[in-house]
C-alpha cells in the first residue's frame, strides 16, 4: 500500500459465498453462517428465487448479494431483480454472458447490476456505466495492481461503485 501510494489498509466485511446447490442445502448452509454480515449466493437460473428465499429464511439478518455468473437469460432479467429486491438482495453480479449484456441498458432493476465478467480493464468503464451500477475489481482480470487501480479510478470518475474480488488464487496474491 506504501508503494502504491495508498491510504494505509483498514478493516473490510468480506462477503462468504455460498455455492450453488439445491434450496434446502442452500439455506442449511446459510443457517450455519447467518451470524456472517454478507453473504454472496452462487445462482445459475432456473430456481433461483426458490435459493434466494431459503437463504433468506436461514439468514435473516445478513445482506445478500447474488451471483448469477452469466446464468440467466435475457427473460429472466426483467422478472428475477423485482422479486429479489422483496427478498432483500442489495446487489446481482453478472446477470447475463458478457456478450450478451447490452440488454441490460434499457432493463429497469429495483436491485443495483454488478459486471464481473464484462469487466476487465479501465477501458471497458465508458461502456458499462450504462448497463451496471458496480463494478467487481479483481487483479487477475486486470493484470495487475497498476491497472486494477486505474479502473477504480475510472469507474469513481462516472459514478460507478466497485467491489474487490478475487477468483482462484491465494490470499498473498490478492
Amino acid at each position: 500500500w506504501q508503494l502504491a501510494g495508498l491510504d494505509a489498509p483498514q478493516t473490510v466485511t468480506t462477503a462468504y459465498t455460498l455455492s450453488l446447490d439445491t434450496p434446502e442445502n442452500m439455506g442449511t448452509a446459510a443457517r450455519q453462517n447467518a451470524q456472517r454480515p454478507l453473504l454472496k449466493i452462487k445462482l445459475a437460473g432456473d430456481g433461483d428465487l426458490e435459493r434466494v428465499a431459503a437463504i433468506r429464511h436461514n439468514a435473516p439478518d445478513s445482506t445478500l448479494i447474488v451471483d448469477a455468473n452469466e446464468g440467466w437469460s435475457a427473460a429472466q432479467v426483467e422478472p428475477f431483480p423485482p422479486e429479489l429486491a422483496q427478498l432483500g438482495v442489495a446487489m446481482i453480479e453478472q446477470p447475463l454472458p458478457a456478450a450478451a449484456d447490452a440488454v441490460l441498458a434499457e432493463v429497469e432493476h429495483p436491485v443495483p447490476l454488478c459486471a464481473d465478467e464484462s469487466c476487465h480493464t479501465s477501458n471497458d468503464v465508458d461502456a458499462l456505466a450504462a448497463r451496471y451500477e458496480v463494478l467487481n475489481i479483481k487483479l487477475d482480470k486486470t493484470g495487475g495492481l497498476t491497472e486494477a487501480l486505474a479502473l477504480k479510478e475510472k469507474a469513481c470518475q462516472v459514478g460507478i461503485d466497485f467491489m474487490v474480488g478475487c477468483m482462484v488464487g491465494t490470499s498473498l496474491a490478492m
